[in-house]
């Protein structure tokens, strides 16, 4: 009987006789030729024997007896090397032993000096690097994790660090340029006492590189340092770099960075190479693409010398010319070349599907995978097969995914190649017997090049032409999914083009996100593909554990397969039986004439499929069921209008509604799966414009695709919450209306701000919440009056809702019209449901003049088309005359109108602020721009209702000044608004009725703060200095000076004026100003800055000295002046080019010193006294003039003043001047 370490005795004799054959090569030849060694390139007959010679041998075995090989014998070095590739391809375990072997021999060389230990290690880590990232790491990554830390073994002395530098340096006339590059450019730490033996080095590689004519400067902008193949040419790699910088322009819209640094610190290669391969003359395209786009941005950055870009346009008008001549056969050329590279690359995938006739003799398909890694290479144009793909993100477009025709080929050859060998394994075993061919060229696959292409190819195929997809081509596709999930871990995250979600998915999530239900053929698709790819999931890891298997899945397509089944087969509805343990239906798919609808029923009935489907992650939650439903597009779905509602029924009120929370479910509550639909809804509302959907679809929020029928559900819950048996007379205040709590919780989570992207998100989020709104019965709004008591309905909510965001989002001082009706309705339908419907009116119009008035100022703008309609249904529904509320609107319309006719004008109702509303409305749609008769005609009853009436002139002019031209009801014209507040302004003064406290108002103390902040948009209030000063011109000086406020109000409005400009928030009125002719100069914050100052001057020797008492306190800070000395020296690089302007320097550096001054310490509060406030005047005017350097004609002004009179305050302060 034969012991059975005679055969492993024989095999390791074998191995060492030819590891030992003729070992004539030195290690100066193996470093020369061993890139010539690889698995791929050796000789099959050799790569067979070392295959034969493993059988018997464990891969710890091998890896000692190569050790021990190389420590006792001459050795051939090609066959040692290329023994090397063949144990690393072909013994997946081996990887790790070998990169332990590779640690211990650098410790070893280290350890004593040890040139055969190094000269081993590196030999060894070179050539197994060759076979590529999915078999061992890149030379690049090794040599910076050896030696680029301070825990490297080359760090320990002066000794071990001359060792390696001597051993770099010898190597230095044998390597190839690709390895000097890496040691260059990743050179290994060095403590900076011994800095030079590093920079010795860099020298002798940089002198050795130019030798062999390689240049660094020359490298390519995405050149991959991690291939070992030879260095490109630099106009070769200039292409390459081309394509990629327009691939990541198309993505982004933006040069890359890579460009713009290369166009200042590579300038060399930047214009001898990149530019000249990008300016390559061709015939221009109609439409510019993004080749173009990105050289007329270059262009237009000026990184294009302009004598280049002439040449290039003069070039392509040449190429336009000749272009009828030279077209075709441009053609033909392009498609010949196109089938060189891809030849040998189609002759290895056969040899491949050759081998799959029995894919567990895993040696020989992993021969043949490292072949076909090894052709991708020259099938791409790159070193495709040592580019790692992990790190970076992967960006590509789902709705245009585009490959070149070379790309596109070689994807092709790719996906054919594994759905063909997937048939063919598929009928020799089931998918858990048929070994790891599959993950082996699915690694090939994830090549840092090749990757990309291979998501995109799957993209243009599982989105765009899935139902067109045979069977095998579905089932293939379904195992490559499975598989490249499964490497999710190592593969880098997926950024789809513009417009896309913000984050980037997993590769799992990516394809998940590619199957849709929009249209019957979609949805059937859908069935299919992810029958497949659970199918075959639960064949493959079947025996493994359940998180090896859920691994492999992506939970999206579990939860669309669960949707599609219960949408399509009523049967699936039916509780299933327990007993039921059908097998996963593998086998009968891949049968020619396979049931896809009976495998799906099968699939789903399975029991281990069940068990899966209550996982957390994998159970189809209502949320999740109502994102999927809404993205159906009832138009070209494949179920009836009947059917599709008896399946949203049956989903709603007998399947989720009744599920507890924990399975996904509402608990029974209605009201809970109604906020849960609105949460859905708005997010789906949102997201209409991701890549779901076409890049060109509205803003405007009308129309969205698919989602009519889920709104109606929504409606008939809605009103069923609001009419049901159970349903309370009135919501608890605490507690409110589910739609304002889940408004109310989503508006919390937003950013806060008035920046542009904060406003929009904002603007965006509340056009959602007014068309669900709108959509839903209007007595959600108002509520419903409590029984058989005289309460007014609960409006606080929408009264909320008003005041703090849509208010910020009106017009002016009125709600959208579709609102305004609404709420109006709301409030007909509460009074139709109270016992005394006049007084249920009236108490809540009452509310809306504390609470809310810009429901009121809304009624009185829309008052012609709401009046006929309120008065209609109240006639018809309760009878008898308006209520007294409503009848007072009516007056004040009438009032309003009035004012403009010749005849006398009827008494304005009150309270005075809804009549100058009515009024100013009036003036408005009227179109006057002299209004100053009609406002002698008011009487003495008007000086309160003038104060109002110039308030809302204010806010038109804001508005106009913010509301750009030929916009639809856009607001008066600029110049007109200036008119009529300059017309009530000169009214006020004849009149001597103060007008300052408009300026100083606040929401304590009930005063008239309270109610007109809440009728203008906050950032119109923040605005109001610019009103100010923008009248500055038809001040009464004489007049305003003599009041004892005027001097506070107008050194506040500047100081203000001053921020708003530093934080820039006047922009938005100097960029609408300067699209109009008539408006250039009136919405210019620098000049009215200049203007403020150069009234402040003039004012301050007039005001008499009780300008400068009441004062609430007087800063007592000694260290302003050093505050505003500090300010000025910091912001002395930053003035502002105002030349030509009196003072110009000094107002430059004016703005950033005050503003820094007023930040810095509190500014006393106002205090309000006899209706006028009171500010700090002296504490103000001390920042004015803390500092000669910062505005010295003021402070000469203020000392001129404090010399004519004296006033005690000012007089205990002297060391400020």
């Amino acid at each position: 009987m034969i012991s059975t370490d005679s055969p492993k005795r024989f095999f390791s004799h074998t191995l060492t006789q030819v590891l030992t054959h003729k070992p004539v090569l030195k290690v100066s030849d193996a470093v020369q030729m061993q890139k010539e060694w690889s698995f791929a390139k050796t000789h099959p007959l050799l790569t067979g024997l070392y295959r034969r010679l493993f059988t018997m041998l464990s891969p710890e075995e091998l890896v000692g007896h190569l050790q021990e090989v190389l420590e006792t014998h001459e050795v051939n070095w090609q066959h040692v090397l290329s023994c090397v590739s063949t144990l690393v391809i072909c013994l997946p375990e081996a990887q790790q032993l070998v990169k332990d072997w590779v640690a211990r021999l650098l410790a070893r060389a280290f350890e004593s000096c040890d040139l055969d230990s190094m000269v081993t290690a590196f030999l060894v880590v070179r050539q197994a690097a060759l076979e590529g990232p999915s078999v061992f790491p890149s030379y690049a990554d090794w040599f910076q994790a050896s030696f680029g830390s301070s825990r490297g073994s080359h760090c320990c002395s002066k000794k071990t660090l001359v060792f390696l530098f001597k051993f770099l340096s010898d190597l230095v006339p044998f390597e190839a340029p690709r390895y000097m590059q890496v040691h260059v450019l990743h050179p290994p730490l060095v403590p900076s006492k011994y800095r030079s033996l590093l920079t010795d080095y860099v020298t002798l590689a940089k002198t050795r590189l130019a030798d062999l004519k390689v240049s660094l400067e020359n490298m390519g902008l995405y050149e991959d340092l991690s291939s070992a193949r030879d260095v490109t040419e630099p106009h070769s790699q200039a292409h390459q770099d081309v394509e990629k910088a327009i691939a990541v322009f198309e993505h982004t819209g933006r040069i890359p960075s890579a460009v713009m640094e290369a166009s200042i610190f590579r300038r060399p290669y930047y214009t001898a190479h990149f530019l000249p391969a990008l300016l390559t003359p061709r015939v221009l395209p109609k439409t510019p693409d993004p080749r173009a786009a990105l050289i007329e941005s270059l262009r237009r950055a000026d990184k294009i010398p302009p004598s280049l870009y002439s040449a290039y346009c003069q070039a392509c008008s040449t190429a336009e010319e000749k272009k009828p001549e030279s077209a075709a056969p441009g053609v033909k050329v392009e498609a010949v070349c196109a089938e060189g590279p891809l030849g040998p690359l189609a002759a290895a995938l056969r040899e491949l599907r050759a081998a799959m006739t029995d894919p567990t003799q895993y040696d020989v398909v992993a021969a043949r995978v490292a072949v076909v890694s090894e052709r991708l290479g020259a099938a791409l144009g790159r070193a495709e097969e040592d580019g790692s793909s992990g790190g970076s993100q992967i960006q590509l477009s789902v709705l245009t995914p585009g490959l070149e025709q070379q790309e596109r080929e070689v994807a092709d050859l790719l996906l054919t190649c594994f759905c063909q060998n997937l048939i063919v394994a598929s009928s020799f075993a089931s998918p858990d017997r048929q070994g790891p061919w599959a993950s082996r060229l699915v690694t090939a696959m994830c090549g840092r090049r090749l990757l990309p292409v291979v998501l995109t190819r799957l993209c243009q195929l599982l989105r765009h032409q899935g139902p067109s997809l045979s069977a095998s081509h579905v089932l293939g596709l379904a195992a490559l999914v499975v598989h490249l999930a499964q490497s999710r871990s190592v593969l880098p995250e997926v950024r789809v083009g513009l417009p896309a979600p913000a984050e980037g998915l997993s590769v799992a999530e990516f394809f998940g996100s590619l199957l849709t239900f929009r249209t019957s053929e979609t949805s059937l698709f859908c069935l299919r593909f992810c029958t497949a790819v659970i199918s075959y999931s639960l064949c493959k890891y079947s025996s493994l554990s359940r998180d090896t298997l859920c691994s492999c899945l992506s939970p999206a397509l579990v939860k669309k397969f669960q949707f599609i089944i219960l949408r399509l087969f009523p049967e699936a509805r039916d509780p299933l039986c327990p007993e039921d343990t059908a097998d996963p239906p593998w086998r009968p798919l891949c049968r020619p004439s396979a049931d896809w609808q009976q495998a799906a029923l099968c699939l789903w009935k399975q029991s281990t499929f069940q068990e899966l489907s209550k996982e957390k992650e994998f159970h189809l939650t209502y949320r999740d069921w109502l994102r999927l439903e809404l993205e159906i597009e009832p138009e070209v779905d494949c179920l009836s209008d009947t059917e599709r509602w008896d399946f949203q029924q049956w989903a709603i009120h007998e399947h989720f509604l009744p599920k507890p929370s924990a399975a996904g479910g509402c608990d029974g509550d209605l009201q809970v799966a109604c906020a849960v639909l609105v949460d859905v809804l708005i997010d789906f509302r949102q997201s209409s414009r991701s890549y779901n959907y076409s890049e060109n679809s509205d803003l405007v929020l009308s129309g969205c695709p698919g989602n009519r029928d889920i709104f109606s559900r929504l409606q008939e819950m809605a009103a069923g919450l609001e009419q049901g048996p159970g349903a309370p007379r009135t919501c608890s205040p605490p507690q409110g209306h589910f739609l304002f709590g889940v408004f109310r919780r989503r508006l919390q989570a937003l950013a806060s701000g008035w920046d542009v992207a904060a406003r929009l998100q904002r603007q965006r989020e509340l056009l959602v919440y007014k068309w669900i709104l709108l959509g839903l019965p209007p007595s959600i709004v108002v509520g419903r009056p409590q029984a058989g008591q005289p309460a007014a309905p609960d409006c606080t909510e929408f009264f909320h809702l008003v005041n703090s965001e849509l208010r910020n989002f009106s017009r002016g001082s009125a709600l959208t019209h579709d609102l305004t009706v609404h709420f109006f309705r709301g409030l007909l339908s509460a009074c139709s449901q109270s016992g005394d419907p006049s007084l249920t009116a009236d108490l809540v119009l009452t509310a809306c003049q504390t609470e809310c008035p810009l429901v009121l100022t809304s009624a009185l703008w829309w008052w012609p088309r709401l009046e006929p309609e309120l008065r209609s249904r109240w006639r018809r529904c309760l009878q008898g005359p308006l209520p007294q509320e409503l009848q007072r609107l009516w007056e004040a319309q009438r009032f309003g109108r009035s004012c403009l006719l010749p005849d006398t004008a009827s008494p304005a109702p009150g309270p005075a602020w809804l009549s100058a509303a009515a009024l100013y409305f009036e003036i408005q749609r009227a179109g006057k721009d002299c209004v100053k008769s009609q406002l002698e005609r008011l009487g003495c009853q008007g000086e309160e209702l003038l104060v109002f009436l110039f308030f809302f002139s204010l806010m038109g002019l804001l508005s106009s000044h913010l509301t750009p031209q030929g916009r639809p009801h856009q607001a008066v014209d600029t110049l007109k608004a200036l008119d009529i507040c300059a017309e009530i302004l000169g009214c006020l003064e004849k009149r001597r009725v103060s007008w300052l406290v408009l300026f100083q108002l606040t929401e304590t103390g009930g005063g008239l703060g309270h109610v007109l902040l809440r009728l203008a948009p906050d950032q119109y209030v923040r605005l109001l200095p610019f009103a100010f000063y923008s009248l500055l011109s038809y001040f009464d000086e004489d007049a305003l000076t003599r009041e004892d406020a005027f001097l506070h109000v107008a050194v506040d409005m500047y100081l203000k004026l001053l921020r708003l400009f530093v934080a820039g928030e006047t922009s938005a009125l100097s960029t609408v100003a300067s699209r109009s002719r008539e408006r250039r100069g009136q919405g210019d914050p620098v000049g009215l800055i200049t203007e403020a100052r150069r009234f402040l001057l003039r004012s301050i020797p007039r005001c008499p000295k009780e300008s400068f008492s009441n004062v609430a306190e007087v800063t007592r800070r000694r260290s302003l002046w050093c505050v505003c000395r500090r300010a000025n020296e910091s912001a002395g690089d930053t003035a502002l080019p105002l030349r030509g302007q009196p003072g110009g320097a000094a107002l430059a550096l004016w703005p950033l010193t005050c503003w820094a001054v007023v930040a810095s310490f509190p500014v006393p509060r106002p205090r309000v006294s006899g209706g006028c406030t009171r500010l700090s005047a002296v504490g103000f005017l001390q920042l004015l003039a803390t500092s000669a350097d910062c505005d010295p004609d003021v402070r000469a002004a203020l000392l001129s003043r404090q010399q004519a009179g004296p006033d005690a305050d000012l007089y205990r302060e002297p060391r400020l001047f």
